[in-house]
């Protein structure tokens, strides 16, 4: 059986501002009608011989995960929660030491939740092509079969083909740093090294007992982890304190550069890691000048260039290889051969203690969103929006007083001992101090506006006395 490994911790910096700490790319709409986890999940749906995903994600989005998950129908084997995050090989390593004590001995799949690859079928045909590898004992690595000189990613030489093997897996001579265009032009022309794709296949003890060969203090660690979990609803939250102690490394450093059982099987599956808005260019639909857009965009002599409008028009004039990207609260203009900067300004943000680092204007709940419309001294508006179903925790506030307006649905209401439902076009004051909660109890989505007045307005300043989401702190 294999069993996909789905790693969903990353933050996508250099998509930022779409990409956010709370809100990364891999939960983003960004090449279809689907998430680039979702698309993920989907890849291997349905395979004979391919069971549920086990998803490997940051703490702080295991709703948004979750709620992805159940809107494409894939119930997930278990979704573990990272407290901290530790880079690819203790991801793994924890998969391996999960599914070893669950299964017999699985195959995984490791997949990174962020990557797109276009041709499906040939994709599904190479995993089977690589579980029969990884069944005799090898660590697989696939790589990406270049298509032009790239300093973008790093590099793997293939060494001897593997004997008896009809499956084209490699012997690896080594793994190559990211290079200059120089180097990566040699590369290229010279035909035997692929992209790192940060793709794996390998059999769960394998990779345990490779880990402990070569990484021992690793393996504790997240085996002391594991031993300490403890279930959170639908989750599986990791003890913290053994894993923040966990080394942190990649699968490439960890094990693979160190192993003798390592392979590569070349593939050209269409890959693309969205690693930057210059990819998202890349795989654009790209119109007679070159440019790609999204949104409400109007172009007077503009080319080659990727223009996305997220809440307003964006309109151009006399621009060439320029990438501008327009949120609520951000606007990022920058050349094309410069995206990789991106992660300066996000490092800058995140010094100067700025949220739009973190978060975006429109912040995402496990009962549905908040988006903020205004706000000054002593004040903010925000637009709430609760799922059909959905129910808030029941909750106070120290600083602060809230009037709530219903503009679509009908709200249920509890008020201190109070319990009562508002419709389309009523209100409620909500004082400070007082005890409330918010519901859903219809079958399309509540929406209300939310006015806050007081001396402090902080997302901290809640005491949740019951909640259906496992957020009442002891």
């Amino acid at each position: 059986m294999i069993t996909p490994v789905i790693l969903c911790g990353g933050n996508g910096t250099r998509l930022w501002p779409l990409s956010r700490d709370l809100y990364p790319k891999q939960l983003l709409t960004l090449t279809g009608d689907t998430t680039l986890l979702q698309q993920t999940a989907l890849r291997l749906a349905g395979m004979e011989e391919v069971g549920p995903p086990l998803i490997l994600c940051n703490e702080n989005h295991r709703f948004l995960v979750a709620e992805q998950l159940r809107q494409v129908g894939i119930e997930a084997a278990a979704i573990i929660l990272e407290p901290v995050g530790r880079n690819t090989a203790p991801a793994a390593a924890l998969a391996a030491l999960h599914t070893n004590g669950s299964t017999n001995d699985a195959t995984l799949l490791i997949l990174p939740a962020d990557h797109l690859i276009r041709d499906i079928e040939t994709f599904r045909k190479i995993v089977v092509q690589g579980q029969a590898v990884a069944r005799k004992g090898r660590l697989v690595t696939f790589g990406i079969v270049p298509a032009s000189p790239e300093t973008g990613y790093g590099y793997i030489k293939r060494g001897t083909k593997i004997k008896d093997n009809p499956n084209a897996a490699f012997e690896i001579a080594h793994f190559i740093e990211k290079p200059d265009i120089a180097t990566a032009v040699k590369y290229f022309a010279a035909g035997s090294y692929s992209w790192n794709s940060g793709m794996f296949m390998f059999q769960a003890s394998i990779f345990i007992d490779e880990l402990k060969a070569h990484n021992r203090t690793m393996y504790e660690q997240c085996q002391h982890a594991l031993a300490g979990a403890k279930k959170d609803l639908d989750f599986t939250r990791i003890d913290k304190d053994a894993f923040s102690a966990c080394p942190s490394d990649s699968i490439d450093y960890a094990v693979m550069e160190k192993t003798r059982k390592g392979v590569v099987i070349p593939i050209n599956v269409g890959w693309n890691d969205i690693g930057s808005w210059s990819a998202l260019w890349d795989v654009g639909h790209q119109d007679d000048n070159s440019n790609v857009t999204h949104g409400d965009v109007l172009l007077e002599d503009t080319k080659n260039s990727f223009i996305y409008a997220d809440s307003r028009l964006v309109a151009t004039i006399g621009i060439d290889d320029v990438i501008i990207v327009e949120t609520v609260d951000a606007v990022l203009v920058a050349p094309k051969d410069r995206v990789q900067d991106v992660k300066k300004i996000v490092t800058r943000l995140k010094t100067m203690g700025r949220e739009e680092a973190n978060l975006h204007r429109r912040v995402f709940r496990p009962w549905g969103s908040y988006e903020g419309v205004i706000g000054g001294e002593r004040f903010q508006v925000k637009l709430i929006t609760v799922k059909p179903g959905a129910i808030l925790s029941l909750q106070m506030h120290h600083h602060r007083a809230e009037h709530w307006v219903v503009v679509r649905g009908t709200a249920r209401i509890t008020k201190d001992e109070e319990v009562f439902f508002l419709s389309e076009n009523q209100s409620i004051y909500i004082p400070l101090g007082v005890t409330h909660r918010l519901e859903n109890p219809g079958v399309i989505p509540l929406e209300l506006i939310e006015v806050q007045s007081g001396s402090y307005l902080g997302e901290d300043d809640i005491k949740r006395f019951e909640d259906n989401y496992g957020r009442v702190e002891e």
